[in-house]
């Protein structure tokens, strides 16, 4: 297969995240892909969506959620119009209730980052489709 690319836009509401993690998920299952790429992609998805309804309220109506599959790599884009702050991988304190969503990605995601858009930004990841079938949130 050369590749598909699929884009949904979410309202930026609470209840988009389970929506758009629910999308991936069934989207993913359609495109025959592994179950344990699909749940690492559905959390992937799930947190950089969460980072949207939470830092970018009051910047416009929508996110945009892109997955594309191309030439054995799967990425997953979340875009919003949130300019004035760009996510930023932290090292919370044991005692701090928020601030791990983005060290989920980094040690699931084969590379991630974050690029400008005008307006606002882009949150990546990409996972290699060829992986073993054993999810990645099970090992021990």
């Amino acid at each position: 297969m050369s590749g598909r690319t699929h884009t949904k836009r979410f309202r930026i509401l609470n209840h988009s995240v389970p929506a758009a993690r629910q999308h991936v998920e069934s989207l993913l299952t359609e495109w025959k892909l592994a179950a344990g790429l699909v749940e690492v992609a559905t959390l992937i998805t799930s947190e950089f969506t969460t980072n949207v309804v939470q830092h970018a309220r009051g910047t416009g109506e929508f996110f945009e959620l892109g997955v594309r599959r191309r030439d054995g790599v799967l990425v997953v884009e979340v875009s919003d119009s949130f300019q004035w702050r760009m996510p930023e991988l932290r090292r919370p304190d044991d005692e701090d209730l928020g601030g791990r969503g983005l060290l989920l990605v980094d040690a699931l995601a084969d590379t991630w980052g974050v690029r400008p858009r005008d307006p606002g930004k882009t949150a990546w990841a990409q996972l290699r489709i060829r992986r073993e079938e054993a999810s990645p949130l099970c090992r021990t």
